[in-house]
């Protein structure tokens, strides 16, 4: 007998997986494909009287932006810091002492009319001066705002910097001329010193003078001066240390 011969030879090859697809619908029920969440975004803390656009600005520009009276902020801090520069630099220009000390003068001048006229008045909202009634005797007058009036809060805070930074400023260029003996310059310095410091004596009782008057007004809006006795004394000191911390 002879053997028949297979009716197929070799191996066999499977064929290419193919991807099987599903009749039926696959995926997690409820489950969305949202979009990749953006970078998150660093907070912008906004001070009364600055806008968004203004407080992510910053820098001098930032502060102008948001100031209610930028020209007024500007030329507080011109007359001041253009005083010292002059000052400080005036001997690289010109070897001329009484031109470096008329120039001096002038902007010291311009810096304290405008700091007590103008700035305080638009910045803070508080003016000072001195009078002589018809004995010859000088009084001090403080005059400030209503208290419905609140100031910009970049004007008040950058009024102040200017008004207690820039005297400390005097105050090492006198030490400094002492200890070099530039004998001829300590009257600029001085005269510096007392044009700056009359204005953060008058601008500061300025502003006690309005924080009195608050806390006064704070008093007799609650109606406490007709209580008398020692129940009205006790009501009237709580209202005006709450109000006092208030304004501070």
């Amino acid at each position: 007998m002879s053997s028949s011969a297979p009716l197929l030879s070799g191996t066999i090859e499977a064929d290419d997986d193919a991807p099987v697809t599903s009749p039926y619908p696959t995926g997690n029920i409820g489950q969305t494909s949202a979009p990749k969440p953006a970078a998150a975004r660093e907070p912008v803390v906004l001070v009364p009287g600055t806008t968004a656009s203004s407080a992510e600005q910053g820098g001098i520009t930032g502060i102008l932006r948001g100031s209610a009276h930028p020209v007024a902020l500007f030329f507080l801090f011109f007359f001041r810091a253009a005083a010292i520069t002059v000052y400080v630099l005036c001997g690289l220009f010109t070897k001329d002492y009484v031109l470096s000390i008329v120039v001096v003068v002038v902007l010291l001048s311009l810096d304290f009319w405008n700091t007590r006229n103008i700035a305080g008045r638009t910045l803070v909202g508080l003016r000072y001066w001195n009078e002589v009634d018809e004995d010859g005797e000088s009084a001090w007058v403080f005059e400030s705002r209503d208290a419905s009036h609140v100031p910009n809060a970049i004007d008040a805070r950058m009024f102040w910097i200017a008004l207690y930074t820039f005297p400390i400023g005097w105050v090492v260029l006198l030490i400094f001329s002492l200890f070099s003996f530039s004998i001829s310059f300590i009257p600029i310095v001085l005269l510096a010193l007392v044009f700056n410091f009359s204005n953060v004596l008058g601008f500061t009782y300025a502003d006690r003078d309005q924080q009195k008057r608050l806390q006064n007004a704070g008093s007799n809006l609650f109606g406490l001066g007709g209580l008398g006795g020692l129940g009205g004394q006790v009501l009237g000191g709580v209202v005006r240390n709450s109000v006092g911390r208030v304004f501070r």
